[in-house]
């Protein structure tokens, strides 16, 4: 039986799909029902292999629902898609042409491996086992600075372990985003704003996956930093943030505190609610 290999070019209203070998390309809009057209056509032709480029956002919906479907699945790097049509010789670039470059690169490159989105848990395991290492150590470092001579050398030798565990996790977690293109355009991303080191950009990949596919009210909300009203009648309350994503809202928190300091659009903007009088607390939440 033929092997049956599909490339998709996305952009942000439409997929091209491609079958390597075929001529015939069909497009769909990006949304659920044509993403839905790709799972009954992959699904139809039994495919080996869907791939796409990892495009900052556009293919997260078309990916999470072909790794539910469980379809193979393998987003790439654009840039190896753009190499690769090189050294074939093909110079020009269309939504078409790219289709049939992304099904031939596919069929042809004997490293791609399918990556479903359930790797996605595998970071989330590893960001929260960052988390509980994190707390012991402070923990453990609060008893040191009370605990008796006979006790100081117990709790050094096992904050000395926590880190070299920490160290580790922090290895792992680095690994991990730098084998998945699609994690290591969303961490490049993030990590090139001032305030957001690895630690954070490993939460907000992990966490926070709808980043990117939502607006800047959507995802506040889905954090848990948009204030919400408390109104009843003619009463009006005052308004809070609560709900959302604790974890997501602490990383960011800490981050935000760092912005303060070294970005200088974020000062500007903490530095001018302080200003309007604005709680601290207030101000760094916004």
């Amino acid at each position: 039986m033929e092997k049956v290999y599909i490339g998709v070019d996305i952009s942000k209203d439409s997929l091209d799909v491609a079958i390597h070998g075929v001529k015939n390309l069909m497009r769909v809009s990006n949304d659920q029902a044509g993403i839905q057209k790709v799972i009954r056509l992959a699904k139809k032709r039994d495919a080996m292999l869907v791939c796409f480029e990892a495009t900052g956002g556009y293919e997260m919906p078309l990916y999470i629902a072909l790794s539910e479907a469980d379809i193979p699945v393998a987003p790439v790097n654009p840039r190896q898609i753009r190499d690769f049509a090189r050294s074939m010789g093909r110079l020009a670039k269309t939504d078409t042409i790219d289709a049939r470059v992304i099904a031939h690169f596919a069929a042809t490159a004997p490293e791609l491996k399918s990556r479903p989105i359930s790797d996605t848990q595998i970071l989330k395991e590893m960001v929260n086992r960052r988390i509980q290492l994190v707390e012991m150590i402070t923990m453990e470092s609060n008893r040191l600075r009370s605990a008796g001579k006979d006790l100081r050398a117990g709790i050094e030798a096992h904050i000395a372990w926590l880190k070299q565990q920490l160290e580790a996790i922090d290895g792992n977690l680095r690994s991990h985003i730098e084998q998945n293109p699609v994690y290591q355009e969303k961490d490049a991303l993030l990590q090139s704003t001032p305030g957001i080191g690895p630690a954070v950009s490993a939460a907000l990949v992990a966490q926070l996956p709808e980043l990117g596919n939502l607006n800047r009210r959507q995802i506040a909300a889905l954090v848990g930093v948009a204030p919400l009203n408390r109104d009843s009648g003619i009463s009006r309350g005052k308004r809070i943030v609560w709900g959302g994503r604790g974890r997501v809202r602490a990383a960011l928190y800490m981050a935000t505190l760092a912005a303060t300091r070294f970005n200088p659009i974020i000062r500007g903007f903490y530095e001018r609610l302080l200003m309007a009088g604005k709680a601290k607390k207030v101000a760094l939440t916004a």
